[in-house]
């Protein structure tokens, strides 16, 4: 136990560092309250969780929504959100109660290690195995379910009451064999990921087996299983020699189905962390450069004119500058003005209010969509300025701005923002878009710099995902164009340490691409870089070190630092070197890198 206080001159970040090359340690705990240096932490975080299970207990998860928030992602995303996202891309496991501390560490600890969210239940008691089941849907965990070939095969060694429909459930009846049958089945089967076997009292003379000696025979079922094993031994007197020769094994065993099935959940929420943190994307698509120059010039316009809100025409301006799809937008000043433009532009078009002093267009009723005539575009344009005098009478109006509909009836609205989090620095969110984002409250969030796998994982979290495939007659979306938006966003955060907040919403999305319909950023000065990047909690890929070395001959060779597209250049080195040479190398005759390796080698 290492306790650091308040005074002392050694920190986490080189606790961690200590812990993670100590080789009596096999786990680490942690508990904090907070943290001074984002980009040490989440180094020396990273680090330790290559090397061994980590897992953290934060306490105080008060959100950070006090002050009034200029755009919807800062009114929606909470410090305790941005944390978790930091720890999900540090590939640890977050814990919110002492005892899920302690259950964590014993099933992380234990040889086996998940490879899914798939969890069996074995049980001889209807009750505990539907608490489980509830439980296991509660927090995004799947109750796996025998695959027929499995389920004919173990039919017949179970009693004639056992049910295999959802759960496997033995009946009361249930003896050591049938135990030890369930759990070896489970363990065969390719649609289970990891088994709970819960034993709920029974006397002795109804089963004729007593607690230690099913205790005994799931352990003999589970010698030979590659799979994650949990006990659940309910009770207390009567089964207290089947739970000491389950800690023996040791296997992890808990008293009640809830606190089996979270150990289980903690497990698998290491499996998928270790994917985000060990991932080798794909290479790339090769972006455009962007016009970053251009938007610092806007950007120090803006501040010169000590203003923190963009326009909508800035914000779109900026995000053009990094080739994200906007819709076209032009300022009128006067009806006349207005119907010159529409007409130009094409019908139908959208009127909206543009003013430095309204964050919420539709609040004060300056958004009207699908105007089809000119005379529509003059009398809404009227409109809309005396209902924005009344409803804002102290508001700076610079005008109106026109631009054509987007012409995707049936595209998905989604937002995509930004919030700055202390220590943490820019967060980027996604989910559903449109005027109701803080009630729908959808949103997944993402520390930058993202690639193609972090940003189809963003997408994924938000519960928004599912209508991005067949929807309601609607054919899927590009997923290629929004993934590259993100992208966009996210090489757009790194380049511009001014950006604070920023809300496109909505962009919307079908299957022939993405669009940017409104946008809405705040800026605040940078101050003095001390180094680069210092705006991030986790360094981009270091491009300045990249140059050209002249060789004999003539040819120019480019010497960079590795990226982790590079893994399979890597991999096939490693594949055809000689036998001699990957001797030297590795003092072991490996064929070829293993994944956990070929990832710390590239990353």
């Amino acid at each position: 136990v290492v306790s650091l206080g308040p005074n002392t001159a050694v920190d986490l970040p080189q606790a961690l560092d200590f812990l993670a090359h100590d080789g009596q340690t096999q786990s680490i705990l942690i508990y904090l309250e907070g943290i001074q240096h984002a980009r040490r932490f989440m180094s020396a975080l990273r680090a330790a969780a290559y090397a061994k299970p980590v897992v953290v207990m934060k306490a105080g998860r008060r959100p950070s929504g006090s002050r009034a928030a200029l755009t919807h992602s800062a009114a929606i995303v909470g410090a305790d959100d941005v944390f978790e996202a930091a720890l999900r891309r540090a590939g640890v496991v977050r814990v919110r109660t002492f005892t899920q501390l302690f259950s964590a560490a014993k099933c992380l600890a234990s040889r086996f290690r998940p490879v899914g969210r798939k969890l069996a239940i074995v049980t001889n008691g209807g009750g505990p195995g539907v608490l489980a089941a509830d439980w296991t849907n509660e927090i995004g965990l799947e109750v796996a379910r025998l695959e027929g070939p499995t389920r004919n095969a173990l039919a017949p060694l179970l009693s004639p009451h056992a049910s295999l429909t959802q759960l496997i459930d033995l009946g009361e009846e249930a003896t050591a064999a049938h135990y030890r049958a369930a759990v070896e089945a489970c363990g065969t089967d390719g649609g289970v990921d990891g088994i709970l076997v819960i034993y709920s009292p029974k006397p002795a003379a109804y089963t004729g087996a007593n607690p230690e000696e099913i205790a005994q025979a799931v352990i003999d079922g589970s010698a030979k299983l590659g799979k994650p094993i949990i006990a659940c031994w309910m009770g207390d007197n009567s089964v207290s020699g089947a739970r000491k020769l389950l800690n023996a094994k040791p296997l992890p065993s808990f008293r009640t189905p809830e606190a089996a099935v979270d150990a289980f959940g903690n497990i698998a929420s290491f499996y998928q962390n270790q994917q985000l943190l060990q991932q080798t994307p794909p290479p790339l698509s090769t972006l455009a450069t962007p016009d970053a120059e251009g938007a610092r010039l806007l950007i120090e316009s803006v501040l010169a004119e000590r203003r923190r809100v963009l326009t909508e025409m800035e914000s779109k301006a900026l995000l053009a500058a990094f080739h994200i799809p906007v819709s076209r937008t032009t300022l009128a000043r006067t009806a006349n003005e207005a119907m010159l433009i529409a007409s130009q532009a094409g019908y139908p078009v959208a009127l909206k209010i543009d003013s430095p002093d309204i964050s919420h267009k539709s609040d004060v009723q300056g958004v009207a969509l699908n105007i089809n005539t000119a005379t529509q575009v003059r009398d809404t344009f009227n409109d809309m300025l005396a209902t924005v005098g009344k409803v804002k009478p102290g508001a700076r109006i610079n005008g109106v701005t026109i631009q054509p509909m987007s012409g995707k009836p049936r595209g998905r609205e989604l937002y995509i923002g930004l919030t700055t989090d202390d220590p943490f620095g820019p967060v980027i969110t996604f989910g559903a878009g449109g005027t109701m984002i803080e009630l729908i409250d959808d949103q997944a969030m993402e520390l930058p710099p993202l690639n193609q796998f972090l940003a189809r994982r963003l997408i994924e979290r938000a519960r928004v995902a599912e209508t991005l495939q067949h929807w309601r007659g609607a054919p899927p979306v590009d997923m290629d164009k929004l993934e590259q938006v993100l992208l966009r966003v996210s090489e757009m955060v790194c380049a511009l340490p001014q950006l604070r907040e920023m809300d496109i919403n909505p962009i919307i999305v079908d299957e022939d691409g993405a669009i940017a319909v409104d946008a809405r950023i705040v800026i605040e000065h940078a101050g003095p870089q001390t180094q680069a990047y210092h705006h991030l909690a986790i360094l981009p890929y270091p491009a300045g070190l990249e140059r050209e070395w002249p060789m004999k001959g003539g040819d120019l060779y480019t010497i960079r630092p590795i990226q982790p597209d590079d893994a399979q250049m890597l991999q096939d080195l490693v594949r055809n070197l000689k036998p001699e040479s990957r001797y030297f190398r590795f003092v072991s005759s490996m064929q070829e890198l293993p994944a956990r390796m070929l990832a710390r080698y590239t990353l």
